[in-house]
């Protein structure tokens, strides 16, 4: 088997959908009358974070049983009967977005696996660097993979540990990936939190009337009516059985660099993320973005949704009236791939509709929580002027764009990423706006309250900067083996 770049290419997706996507949220709850019914409610506050497929695996006492379907999680476990079909009283769930691995349901998660020492589910947010290279190495000790997702090479490494323990085979296998990543096993015995060594993912632990509950955020324990106990710490797996809860630190110990986007732009403004209110975070955003890009304008207007909070706060800041603008429709389904021009266009009305009694003959400045290729701005940007706006200006609530992410955020290549390719003044006139402004890399750790430190980063925030905080060991292998074709072919060509 050889490496491909295919693990690096993203999925095909609507060509309008400018935003990034997560991969994943994760969800778990042990020793709970029907987990179950919990576990979807937890899926439910974690749609954001994955629309295109979700699963649960449960474990009743005798076997285990799971579920995993492609779409909504209320299309998937909204009957009546789900703790009759998942009965017991532990769970896992998972909502999915692929970024590793295609749109298949083999892909779906958790996965399962029946193992000598008994079954194990896994469910996992993020993404492994070093994927690739695990699987080929698997594959030639002859492992047989059924899915094209990286989660499944570590139900691989585990299989193949000879440790006695489940802990310690377990310890085994985590001790043999790189990436970002926060995971949630199951076993008949164990509920098992882990945190990657940085903390890239995050990955929080609840309480619900005295029983353990894991999520990707704090908002699903709002929703399961569980309380905060704390986040698992990075480099920490969180042992969860009829004893209680056990830590454990199985990595060598490094300085925590959490993923900054989730402030940015991935979780749900009513989350508390390592400490932090996300709604609070982005509306200093939006605070400092005033203070370093003002316009001369009559009102400002946010891309909805997750633009709302910063532009609330650039509102305040620069004392100008905060409206909605643009009003998006909650109850369009899937996007999908529109043919053709007209069709593309067509789709983004469907999903936002200008508000002509705030636009008309206003200076506008629109606030974005960021930009990537820019293809929807161009339109939104568009429909505004159509919608009668004199001027519209065009504030990201982020720093540029500048470099592909590769721990489970599906952005395109750089060459596509618009601030990778172009002046801020380019970008303006490309997308057809008066003014364009981006949050600068201060700004956004000033919003952080805190002071970027070149040398140590407090954050994971390469998509800005360039400086990942892991080695990239399958785009390394990937790159020097297109390097060495690509010399062949040379040789070939001067032969």
């Amino acid at each position: 088997m050889t490496l491909s770049h295919d693990h690096w290419a993203q999925p095909q997706r609507d060509p309008d959908d400018d935003t990034p996507r997560l991969e994943c949220g994760v969800f778990g709850i042990f020793d709970v009358a029907e987990a179950s019914g919990i576990t979807a409610l937890g899926l439910h506050a974690l749609q954001h974070r994955g629309q295109e497929a979700c699963g649960i695996a449960c474990f009743d006492g005798q076997r285990f049983h799971t579920e995993r379907h492609m779409g909504y999680v209320g299309d998937a476990f909204g009957g009546g009967d789900l703790n009759k079909r998942l009965p017991g009283h532990h769970a896992i769930g998972h909502t999915r977005y692929s970024t590793a691995g295609g749109s298949f349901l083999r892909n779906v998660q958790p996965m399962f696996a029946d193992l000598e020492a008994g079954g194990i589910a896994l469910a996992h947010n993020g993404n492994l660097t070093n994927f690739l290279a695990l699987r080929e190495q698997l594959v030639a000790e002859g492992s047989i993979f059924q899915s094209t997702s990286d989660s499944e090479a570590i139900l691989h490494l585990i299989a193949r540990s000879r440790r006695a323990k489940f802990l310690d085979r377990f310890t085994e296998a985590l001790q043999q990936i790189e990436g970002g990543y926060a995971l949630v096993a199951l076993t008949n015995k164990k509920l098992v939190g882990v945190r990657d060594p940085l903390g890239i993912r995050p990955l929080v632990l609840g309480d619900l009337s005295g029983k353990s509950v894991l999520a990707s955020e704090t908002c699903a324990l709002d929703l399961v009516g569980a309380t905060f106990v704390r986040d698992v710490e990075h480099g920490e797996m969180v042992v969860i059985d009829e004893t209680g809860v056990r830590s454990f630190k199985p990595f060598p110990a490094q300085r925590a660099r959490p993923c900054i986007f989730e402030y940015v732009y991935f979780a749900r403004p009513d989350s508390v993320v390592n400490g932090r209110s996300v709604y609070n975070v982005r509306k200093r955003m939006g605070r400092r973005l005033a203070q370093e890009s003002p316009a001369d304008i009559d009102v400002v207007v946010p891309v909805p949704d997750s633009g709302v909070p910063a532009a609330l706060g650039f509102a305040q800041e620069a004392g100008v009236p905060f409206e909605m603008g643009i009003i998006r429709n909650h109850y369009v389904g899937r996007t999908f791939i529109q043919p053709t021009q007209g069709e593309r266009e067509l789709g983004v009305r469907m999903k936002l509709s200008p508000n002509r009694a705030v636009l008309a003959g206003k200076r506008v400045l629109l606030v974005d929580d960021s930009i990537v290729r820019g293809t929807n701005s161009v339109r939104v940007v568009r429909m505004v002027r159509e919608a009668g706006a004199k001027e519209v200006h065009l504030r990201s609530a982020s720093p540029p764009i500048m470099w592909p992410d590769y721990y489970g955020i599906d952005m395109p290549d750089r060459d596509k990423l618009l601030a990778a390719n172009h002046s801020v003044d380019e970008i303006a006139r490309i997308l057809g706006v008066d003014s364009m402004g981006y949050l600068s890399i201060d700004g956004l750790y000033w919003a952080m309250d805190a002071v970027r430190d070149p040398v140590n980063p407090q954050y994971t925030d390469h998509y800005f900067t360039g400086e990942y905080p892991t080695r990239l060991l399958d785009r390394e292998i990937a790159e020097g083996r297109n390097e060495l074709v690509e010399r062949q072919l040379s040789f070939l060509v001067d032969a």
